[in-house]
């Protein structure tokens, strides 16, 4: 991109969805693409910010689904201790996908679980003290990077955009907002 249009799209606030809505517009002038100025932004801005995250999980040894095992332990609060069920409701995904980032994290001693018996899901899984300090670590310095990526948004916004994207999620899932 030239330098010229860099400064235009500065001077005009334009972005990259701003453009995919004026071609649509365009060619199909009776389309509504409100929904894309949303969530096209929503899915860009996810699409942008987990890189950073996911390379800091890896300077902990971690993928973002290990890291969302610990996390949810750790918020789950002392012993730290969850039953498997009760950690793959949490985090949505099947139990099957839950017992493999188990099986990683007993490996690595972040995590332990009583010996199977009959039903491994039924047994509890605790964070040891090593993966108590990791989460803790790896958790402070992800809110730091999130925090960074917000620094362009006054607190009031920030504020407001939460509520907003709180009132659209509940929509979008069925739950009536009350506001």
């Amino acid at each position: 991109m030239s330098r010229q249009s860099n400064h235009d799209k500065v001077l005009t606030n334009q972005d990259g969805i701003d453009e995919r809505r004026a071609q649509w517009a365009a060619e199909l002038p009776d389309v509504d693409t409100r929904g894309m100025a949303i969530l096209g932004r929503a899915r860009w801005i996810t699409l942008t910010a987990r890189p950073p995250i996911e390379e800091l999980f890896k300077t902990h040894g971690l993928d973002s689904g290990e890291a969302d095992v610990l996390f949810t332990l750790l918020r789950s609060g002392p012993p730290y201790r969850l039953r498997p069920t009760e950690l793959f409701r949490s985090l949505m995904i099947s139990s099957g996908g839950l017992t493999d980032r188990l099986n990683r994290l007993t490996k690595a001693g972040l995590i332990r679980r009583a010996a199977a018996e009959s039903d491994g899901r039924s047994l509890p899984v605790e964070l040891t003290d090593a993966g108590i300090r990791r989460a803790k670590a790896a958790f402070q310095e992800d809110m730091a990077i999130e925090a960074a990526m917000l620094a362009g948004l006054t607190e009031d916004e920030q504020r407001d955009l939460a509520r907003l994207l709180k009132k659209l999620a509940l929509t979008i899932t069925g739950t009536r907002p009350l506001d």
